[in-house]
């Protein structure tokens, strides 16, 4: 019960900025921009971490942290095991969402996409960009798959130092790569006093994108 009172008191009210429809861009990618140039200027650790949700075959969800890698015109780029638990949903359902929670800034963005892989030669020009160790591991994980010990993964990191150590990059996974989430709905999100907060969502439309005010 102490514990539970405890929680149930943990509260902040934020008070540090607001949001009206004057502040923001017409163009969602745009407003989002903006937002994430704040975010770096905040010195935020790792602003580009984000949550995405995807959805198995049963209709199960999955969530987990992922990080954004690159910010193009159409979406936002992450990297991953293309045989990892989240690819094998993405195989089933193409429909995904993203979270970033700017705690600092007191700023939320939301996102509803449809995602697809990057081109092999784009995620091939990402990989031999990495640090070498990262490389590597890239090729000793089976993302979500069984594994009994470390020491199995130790012993494959071992091979591949003792390989590629004194190099700068080494072949790409066939099975890693990228992702891109090409919005649909994004909601931006300014927390406010009282729990009245902003928020904006913008939909795709055929025109382009519509703007409304959400209710906090």
């Amino acid at each position: 019960m102490k514990n539970n009172k405890t929680i149930q008191d943990l509260r902040q009210d934020y008070s540090q900025s607001k949001l009206d429809l004057a502040d923001l861009h017409k163009n969602p990618m745009k407003q989002f921009e903006l937002w994430w140039n704040a975010a770096i200027a905040s010195e935020i650790l790792e602003p580009n971490a984000m949550t995405l949700a995807t959805v198995d075959k049963k209709g199960i969800p999955s969530a987990r942290i992922v990080l954004l890698k690159e910010l193009r015109k159409k979406g936002l780029v992450f990297y991953t095991n293309y045989k990892s638990k989240k690819a094998q949903d993405i195989n089933q359902n193409k429909n995904v969402a993203l979270v970033f929670l700017w705690k600092k800034l007191q700023r939320q963005v939301r996102i509803q996409g449809v995602i697809k892989k990057i081109s092999e030669e784009d995620s091939l020009k990402y990989a031999q960009t990495r640090p070498i160790k990262s490389q590597m591991g890239a090729w000793v994980s089976q993302q979500s798959k069984v594994v009994k010990d470390r020491k199995k993964l130790e012993k494959k990191m071992a091979h591949l130092t003792k390989k590629y150590g004194d190099q700068d990059s080494m072949p790409k996974p066939p099975f890693w790569g990228g992702y891109i989430v090409k919005p649909v709905v994004i909601e931006f999100w300014q927390g406010r006093r009282s729990r009245l907060h902003d928020r904006f969502q913008y939909s795709k439309s055929k025109d382009g994108w519509d703007i409304d005010r959400l209710s906090p």
